[in-house]
């Protein structure tokens, strides 16, 4: 786990403020609908939408049930 458990708690999808799993080295939000994935740079979150990938809905399902 890179991100901070503690950090991880506050921070949320900021197109659908969902919250957030870590998962494979990135940020995936839990909302079904926007399936944004937010890629860590180190230590860094990089919470921008316009730097977020839209996850296709299967690759979001896998994604979910590891996580």
């Amino acid at each position: 786990m890179v991100i901070d458990p503690v950090l991880l708690d506050i921070l949320v999808c900021p197109l659908s403020k969902a919250s957030l799993k870590e998962i494979d080295g990135a940020l995936v939000s839990t909302d079904p609908e926007t399936r944004m994935r937010y890629r860590i740079e180190g230590t860094i979150p990089v919470m921008l939408v316009e730097e977020g990938e839209r996850m296709p809905l299967d690759e979001w399902k896998e994604a979910m049930a590891r996580g």
